[in-house]
């Protein structure tokens, strides 16, 4: 082994210096700087996986919130179709209500009017018996040419007016 290491110039003691330098630095590096180095690395692995971890949380609970604003938009809207139905119905059923009350209060005019027509025609119908009553008399006194009695003359008048038909009464 010696020629060996003549051949390539190596001095053993100086090679076995060397490879104990070597591994002590290497103790030294891995003691110091490595494994301090390592320490720092997997500390901010951890910090990094935890940062996500609460991003996703962040990302998690923004999403919920923005879903439970939508479902509270979404009944907001559902209430307000709920109140604008509701106020149409009141102001269908208001407007139906005014409606049969003003039918009714017209109806109510409509029979006043009827009945103050059927009244005044009756009155008219009373009216135009006596004065035909009292030109039937007048025509029988000057037929007759004699006086007769307010008795006798109202007498002859109602069985006239028994014996002819109401309606016939304003016909001539």
């Amino acid at each position: 082994m010696g020629e060996f290491f003549s051949a390539f110039g190596v001095d053993p003691l100086k090679l076995a210096f060397q490879i104990i330098n070597f591994l002590l630095l290497l103790y030294l590096l891995n003691r110091f700087l490595f494994r301090p180095a390592l320490g720092r690395l997997d500390e901010r692995k951890t910090r990094i996986s935890h940062g996500l971890e609460q991003a996703e949380a962040a990302a998690r609970d923004r999403e919920l919130a923005r879903a439970e604003r939508e479902a509270a938009v979404a009944e907001a809207r559902k209430e307000a179709q709920e109140m604008i139905a509701r106020a149409t119905k009141i102001a269908d059923d208001s407007r139906a209500e005014i409606v049969a009350e003003a039918r009714a209060e017209a109806e109510k005019v409509s029979a006043r009017a009827r009945e103050e027509i059927i009244a005044e025609k009756e009155r008219a119908i009373a009216e135009l018996r006596t004065q035909v009553a009292d030109l039937a008399l007048n025509a029988a006194g000057k037929l007759v040419r004699a006086e007769m009695s307010g008795t006798t003359q109202r007498r002859l008048v109602e069985e006239f007016l028994a014996e002819v038909p109401p309606g016939e009464t304003g016909r001539n």
